[in-house]
């Protein structure tokens, strides 16, 4: 599945343009490899994911063309967050 396709099923971010434009930025790796939007992902990638002064680090523990709001939360495992340095 290509990555901004999960990253919106998943709802870790909102909307896949949105998500295109992070991963386009460089923001967003997988398994320590800077990825585009057209990455393709699969079970057992970890994703290191830059939103602002944040990263956030999950693990893909299913792939699913659909899911309900209430399931996309079982699409991931996140393993660690962390503040990046700032000011």
């Amino acid at each position: 599945m290509r990555l901004d396709k999960f990253m919106k099923i998943s709802r870790l971010i909102k909307r896949r343009t949105l998500a295109k434009e992070v991963a386009d930025k460089g923001r967003i790796s997988i398994n320590g490899t800077p990825a585009k939007a057209s990455s393709n992902v699969k079970e057992g990638d970890e994703l290191a994911i830059q939103f602002g002064q944040k990263r956030v680090t999950v693990r893909i523990e299913k792939i699913q063309e659909s899911t309900k709001k209430e399931e996309a939360a079982n699409m991931y495992t996140v393993l660690k967050e962390e503040k990046l340095g700032g000011e």
